[in-house]
């Protein structure tokens, strides 16, 4: 079985929106929900915030401003062959994503509310939010 660690961040911007990126359904088929989190799996051998704020400068050209908090990890165990683990944190951004658009198509800055009503958001996403690890 492979083993794979992902990283994801909660992006909140100074007015206290959380970043959300819409999933290129060219790169990314079979995902449960095409509204997530910016992150992505670790390469190993390197620190774990370093990848983190990696994926979010591929992705986004943003920067992580604050400490990143981890609030909570994830088993994501899809076949027999296949086992991820996500830890989802917290941190704080300034400015606009530019987006590379092979991996997400859009973006959108929202209230925790309105996340938590925003249709196709990824599942793990909400779970967190439905578990309150988000405030």
């Amino acid at each position: 079985m492979i083993l794979q660690v992902g990283v994801k961040i909660f992006l909140k911007n100074t007015e206290g929106k959380y970043l959300l990126v819409k999933r290129s359904t060219d790169k990314y088929k079979g995902t449960k929900g095409n509204w997530d989190i910016v992150g992505g799996r670790i390469e190993p051998g390197s620190k774990l915030i370093e990848n983190l704020k990696r994926e979010v400068k591929e992705e986004t050209q943003l920067e992580i401003m604050s400490e990143p908090v981890l609030i909570h990890a994830q088993d994501i165990i899809p076949n027999a062959e296949k086992h991820v683990v996500r830890l989802s944190y917290i941190g704080n951004t300034t400015g606009e994503p530019v987006l590379d658009t092979t991996e997400n198509v859009e973006y959108k800055w929202l209230s925790l509310q309105d996340m938590k009503s925003q249709e196709d958001l990824d599942i793990y996403v909400a779970e967190i939010l439905s578990k309150g690890l988000l405030k």
